[in-house]
């Protein structure tokens, strides 16, 4: 099953959380498309994704997963220990969505933003859907 994420091309933090994920990710199990490439808004509009996320998508097959829940399903794939975090997945979604928020509403101004969306190590481009 194909695991496509879908991030925020120009937030730091997006940008550094997608190769935080490639380095715990050793059989490569995702790809990788920024919400504001073609592909993104592609994928959006087939799985009719609502326009107010705009930072974290996970798609899996038809099924779509945003905010806290996409973060901690990436984390149950990843390397070693992180799979551990998906316990906080019992705790209802709007508790963990309100601390998600807080992260998502703030990044550009604790992270800061670029101009352009991440440019992908050459290594790495294989694992970006263009």
């Amino acid at each position: 099953m194909k695991r496509i994420i879908l991030f925020d091309g120009v937030c730091n933090f997006c940008s550094s959380s997608v190769q935080f994920i490639i380095k715990r990710d050793p059989h490569q199990k995702f790809q990788f498309a920024s919400l504001q490439s073609n592909i993104g808004q592609q994928l959006v509009a087939k799985h009719n994704v609502p326009e107010e996320i705009d930072s974290l998508i996970l798609i899996e097959g038809d099924q779509y997963y945003t905010e806290s829940t996409a973060a901690l399903k990436i984390a149950k794939s990843l390397h070693r220990f992180y799979p551990l975090l998906s316990i906080f997945l019992v705790i209802p979604r709007f508790v963990r969505n309100g601390v998600y928020q807080i992260i998502a509403k703030n990044r550009y101004r604790w992270f800061e933003k670029k101009d352009q969306c991440m440019i992908p190590k050459p290594e790495d481009r294989k694992r970006f859907i263009e």
